[in-house]
């Protein structure tokens, strides 16, 4: 029965801008936490700000280690698990599946795309001279063709792809046209169906291999789930702009989710401190935008939310789910 005054305001996937959009949520607007915020430059822009005033940033996402640290941080809480363990995750995977692998990796030139590329390593171990060879860009890149150009020359057989959206749907077509057949890892922030695969042709897509643990609008395998239905009934009546397609908007609803259980637990206790306390006890919840038993979990001590993943591989439609889920921590 509580009703939910929300605000929102861009911050361009800038740092400065996402410093004095922040500022005005709290200082001008008085909200009671800031959730959802996405990307990792911007929130590590704000995270001292707002872990100074004691405002919680709610499963933001990003998925820096930086991101997961109570002592330093306990105000902060993300939603993607950690990149560093996903790389780690990737790591072992290789190892397993082609031992004998000359890795190719391309990663965005700060914490985000370094976090991947140290969890790489550190997974590999004694193997990390598997790693013939590594590119970045930076966000303000306009393409990055002539590193996967640089890639394919380095004689890599397996490519960790390590982008946000843009670059990830740019890399995968450009791997097509320069005729390069690795074995293609994406990072599961850009696994999107809609906004990645589909801009970058979902025939050159089949074969990719990622992780996932949300629900997304363009896989077909959820046509009849009912909390499927609800989320494209909802953006259809009050975003009819925004493609459920898109997967920023799955996270999206996931995330209000997450901070409607977290308002109902707080009940009428409605502080700063009670949305931390509730925010970092969560047990075994079923998240409903979340896959099937992939539950959220938090303590005092450790604010991971998701502490599994499941190997994904596209067929040219839909992921497809092949061996166990992976323990990410």
């Amino acid at each position: 029965g509580r009703k939910i005054n929300f605000t929102q305001l861009d911050n361009a996937y800038s740092a400065p801008k996402a410093v004095e959009q922040s500022r005005k949520l709290i200082e001008d607007v008085g909200v009671l936490a800031e959730v959802g915020t996405i990307g990792t430059a911007p929130n590590v822009a704000i995270q001292k700000y707002l872990n100074g005033k004691q405002v919680p940033q709610l499963f933001i996402t990003a998925g820096g280690r930086r991101f997961n640290d109570p002592k330093t941080f306990p105000w902060t809480i993300p939603l993607y698990p950690d990149f560093e363990t996903e790389g780690r995750v990737v790591a072992k995977y290789i190892l397993t599946a082609k031992p004998d692998a000359r890795i190719g990796v391309l990663y965005q030139n700060d914490d985000y795309g370094k976090d991947y590329l140290r969890g790489l390593r550190a997974g590999l171990g004694p193997k990390a001279e598997l790693i013939v060879a590594q590119a970045s860009y930076e966000l303000a890149d306009p393409t990055i063709d002539s590193q996967i150009v640089t890639l394919k020359g380095s004689g890599a057989d397996t490519f960790f792809n390590i982008t946000t959206p843009k670059f990830a749907a740019q890399a995968i077509r450009k791997v097509s046209d320069v005729g390069w057949k690795p074995i293609h890892y994406l990072n599961q922030v850009s696994a999107s169906v809609g906004s990645v695969l589909k801009p970058a042709g979902l025939d050159v897509s089949v074969g990719l291999i990622s992780m996932n643990y949300i629900k997304e609008g363009a896989d077909t395998r959820w046509d009849n789930d009912p909390t499927m239905k609800d989320f494209k009934a909802l953006i259809k009546k009050y975003a009819p702009e925004v493609s459920p397609d898109d997967g920023n908007a799955s996270y999206g609803y996931a995330v209000a989710q997450l901070m409607a259980h977290v308002l109902r637990q707080a009940g009428d206790n409605l502080t700063r401190e009670n949305v931390m306390k509730q925010a970092t006890s969560i047990k075994d919840f079923q998240v409903p935008m979340a896959l099937p038993g992939v539950l959220a979990n938090t303590s005092p001590t450790d604010f991971a939310l998701f502490q599994t993943m499941q190997l994904v591989r596209f067929d040219g439609k839909t992921w497809v789910e092949f061996g166990k889920p992976v323990a990410v921590k």
